[in-house]
């Protein structure tokens, strides 16, 4: 058996999310309240790399945390943009770079007890440096990194985006499966 919704009650909605409780007879058949928040944008994360294995990552005061992150450039896809197109975007606004190849590293979703929320990465190569354009609420700290300082960061705990986290441990996985190939 899979889940049935019974009836959905919005409790909170603005234009990025919204809370919703529905009434849910679950797998094992019991009948109980499932309170979520649905996105209406995608979450786009982008990992810049250039020909020497550095990365750029950004550091800025995450209310929701009241701590300081750093991630990877990431933003919100609006819902008639392509995640590719989010991807050049956020890329250029947060580290002023753009990118002559941008590749599809993965899809992930990033909390899915509580949230539907549909997060893609993007492997950004080819670079050139440019200016950054912030938003409003966006003051940036930019790191250029070798990557296996920003793996060092994550096994530290200096690292706790899970989009982040993620994208660079795949990004790195990947680099050591394939020296492994070629010894």
């Amino acid at each position: 058996m899979s889940w049935k919704t019974l009836e959905t009650k919005i409790i909170y909605d603005n234009p990025w999310f919204t809370v919703r409780e529905d009434r849910v007879i679950n797998p094992g058949g019991g009948e109980n309240d499932y309170g979520y928040v649905h996105f209406k944008k995608k979450a786009i994360a982008i990992v810049p790399l250039d020909q020497d294995g550095n990365t750029w990552i950004v550091g800025q005061d995450r209310f929701t945390l009241g701590e300081y992150s750093w991630e990877v450039p990431m933003g919100a896809s609006e819902a008639d943009e392509e995640p590719l197109d989010t991807a050049h975007r956020e890329l250029k606004e947060e580290t002023g770079l753009t990118a002559k190849t941008m590749t599809s590293l993965m899809r992930l979703h990033t909390s899915n007890s509580i949230t539907d929320e549909v997060g893609f990465v993007f492997v950004a190569e080819d670079l050139c440096v440019g200016e950054t354009r912030f938003d409003e609420m966006e003051v940036l700290d930019i790191r250029k990194l070798p990557l296996h300082e920003v793996v060092a960061m994550i096994g530290r705990g200096e690292m706790t985006d899970a989009i982040s986290v993620a994208a660079i441990l795949r990004i790195y996985a990947d680099q050591n499966i394939k020296r492994v190939e070629t010894t």
